[in-house]
């Protein structure tokens, strides 16, 4: 997660949606900087947690901003990113696991570690299912994240990629794919709306 002052934002990290090049493009511009474990801070976490403390230390009440990728695309990335070899032997290893095992290892009831990724939905909604950024841009109309970025920072943002997992064969079968969407009905809708709304949705938080 980074915060920028001048330019009144919060990036807030969704997992496999790009965050690193993102970050590296925008991190010597920060003027807060969550690394590590603290990367990935939910949207939540940041409305309960880090927002009143910004108010009320800094008077900072920051336009908070994300990513959301298409629901399977990202569920795919996960899968690329934990078959590596950095990964091999490990219990989050996806090594000799299949796609289609895998995803339907992550819409069961009680995921096992190499299938324990969370969702988008629950990362930028509240509990009641309230979205908690106020601009959520699709991962695959990237333009229009660009132009945002360009437009709050007074110039051309390069967003180099980074972080990109190896090619590994992810095919999922028609059955197990209409599983997932039942599953993430919400996190399909969410990535709906943004689409229909031209590559960004913007909010009012609740």
């Amino acid at each position: 997660m980074l915060i920028f002052s001048a330019q009144n934002l919060a990036f807030i990290a969704v997992p496999k949606t790009g965050t690193t090049a993102i970050e590296m493009a925008l991190k010597p511009r920060a003027d807060i900087i969550f690394t590590k474990r603290r990367k990935h801070i939910t949207a939540q976490r940041f409305h309960n947690r880090v927002a009143p403390f910004l108010k009320e230390e800094f008077g900072v009440e920051p336009e908070r901003f994300a990513v959301i990728r298409e629901p399977e695309e990202q569920i795919r990335s996960w899968y690329r990113y934990r078959a590596r070899e950095a990964k091999a032997g490990s219990d989050f290893s996806t090594e000799g696991i299949s796609f289609d095992q895998f995803v339907r290892d992550v819409i069961s009831d009680s995921p096992p570690p190499h299938a324990a990724i969370g969702s988008q939905h629950s990362f930028l909604t509240s509990g009641k299912g309230e979205l908690l950024v106020h601009h959520l841009f699709a991962h695959e109309m990237p333009g229009r994240l660009w132009a945002f970025l360009d437009d709050r920072f007074g110039g051309p943002v390069e967003l180099k990629q980074k972080n990109v997992s190896p090619p590994v064969p992810a095919e999922l079968e028609p059955a197990t794919r209409k599983l997932l969407q039942q599953a993430r009905a919400a996190e399909f809708e969410l990535y709906a709306r943004v689409i229909e709304a031209g590559g960004v949705l913007t909010s009012k938080l609740p």
